[in-house]
């Protein structure tokens, strides 16, 4: 049976790099002044990515739409790096943010040797279709149960018209409620926002991180989409400290690379140097998956 050992470091914990954006990264190349490039500029970045981060991460995460597939059949991961195949479909309009995601059997077709988990984002609102959501998670589990990999479930959190108009919007007590409500579930393991979004000083963060994870049920790590690139470190160890077992990060160590020059340079010079020291956190902070 295939255990979270897979895409896991020697210690137990998780150090993962995400790098299965896809109209969200066609977006970011342009707010950085490149335009919206064609996929074979997208392909080429995330291959950028796999290349320079790789030896380092302890499982990569991608889609299948954008080449992710052809960086596990090329060899470009070594052994030590698990992999990780996105299975959500994304709605989303060019430049919006993702409004709902349904699983995409295509990836799971697509699954074969090498492929370690799925993952699904799952967008969590209080509203009419909340229970459709929980039912779509239980057979994302199921799905990966019944093909031989690990799930990744990713709640991502989002107000409804009604509670920004009558401003009942508190993001951390969403964040609480949804893994509250989707890691019995038990998925292989629950990747969740960063409580405060990384905001708050240290003592702040841990108790945030803290009342976080008195609600989860099973390993969990953090994501860091909404953290300032310069807060997330300190966002991984307050996680880690309270329990979590890593980070599951893209944009904290590859977003301000998109639309660089010499891509590959930019990676050498700014996300490896990032990545190195979340590495040291997990190793040194995070509660091994097996004690979750």
């Amino acid at each position: 049976m295939t255990t979270l050992e897979a895409i896991a470091r020697p210690s137990g914990g998780l150090a993962m790099v995400a790098m299965d954006q896809r109209e969200s990264l066609r977006h970011m190349f342009d707010q950085a002044g490149a335009g919206r490039p064609e996929d074979e500029v997208l392909v080429r970045f995330k291959r950028d990515v796999a290349g320079a981060l790789g030896d380092l991460g302890s499982a990569f995460l991608v889609d299948r739409d954008l080449g992710g597939l052809d960086i596990l059949a090329d060899g470009l991961l070594p052994p030590s790096c698990g992999f990780i195949l996105a299975a959500d479909a994304l709605e989303q309009q060019p430049g919006g943010p993702v409004e709902e995601t349904g699983l995409d059997e295509g990836a799971l077709q697509a699954i074969r040797e090498g492929v370690d988990a799925i993952k699904l984002l799952l967008i969590w609102r209080r509203d009419e279709r909340r229970a459709q959501r929980v039912e779509l998670a239980r057979r994302f589990i199921d799905a990966a149960r019944e093909h031989g990999v690990l799930s990744v479930l990713e709640p991502v959190v989002r107000a409804t018209p009604a509670e920004l108009d009558d401003g009942s919007w508190d993001l951390d007590v969403a964040i609480r409620e949804a893994a509250a409500e989707l890691s019995p579930l038990r998925p292989s393991l629950t990747k969740v926002q960063v409580p405060l979004a990384g905001a708050g000083d240290a003592s702040e963060q841990q108790r945030a991180s803290e009342e976080l994870a008195r609600v989860i049920t099973g390993p969990w790590v953090v994501l860091s989409q909404g953290v300032p690139q310069d807060r997330f470190a300190a966002a991984v160890e307050a996680a880690c400290r309270a329990g979590a077992s890593g980070f599951l990060a893209g944009r904290a160590l590859w977003s301000d690379v998109v639309g660089a020059p010499d891509v590959p340079a930019a990676l050498a010079e700014r996300s490896r140097p990032r990545l190195e020291r979340l590495v040291e956190i997990v190793d040194t902070y995070a509660r091994p998956w097996h004690e979750a």
